[in-house]
């Protein structure tokens, strides 16, 4: 059977959920667990109830992923960003994660990471020009 290929930037639900699935088994077999799970820590308006923040990620097979994290300016620099990164990482150790890892772009936040701990291991030029993707790194036991 020959199988065709689809670019999409609006996949379904039911092909992510079959890709990690999929992915969820090959772990299994390869390393004798899958434990993937969804990680968010949430920034919430008490009046409204709304989100207006947050932080999201997934831990997995003793790593701790953090893919975006953004908190509206109003709400910058008054120590909150710090306390939800916190809260994260020891979310990820209680799910026995040991290391964490994460990206963020040249123009965001690398020094707020780096300020708690984060580890600089690589940069990968993007756009615009003079940017960078900078991937950090943190050892969750030594904290």
């Amino acid at each position: 059977m020959q199988l065709e290929i689809a670019v999409t930037d609006a996949p379904s639900p039911q092909a992510l959920e079959l890709i990690a699935d999929g992915l969820d088994q090959f772990n299994l077999q390869a390393a004798g667990h899958a434990d993937r799970r969804t990680l968010a820590v949430l920034a919430t308006d008490p009046a409204s109830g709304e989100v207006v923040g947050g932080l999201s990620g997934r831990t997995s097979l003793g790593l701790l992923f953090i893919d975006l994290f953004y908190m509206p300016p109003a709400h910058r620099g008054n120590g909150l960003g710090s306390q939800m990164l916190a809260a994260a990482e020891e979310e990820a150790r209680r799910r026995g994660c040991r290391s964490a890892v994460l990206y963020t772009i040249s123009f965001q936040a690398p020094d707020f990471y780096v300020k708690h701990g984060w580890t600089v291991f690589g940069q990968v030029p993007c756009d615009p020009p003079g940017t960078s993707r900078v991937f950090l790194s943190k050892d969750l036991r030594a904290a």
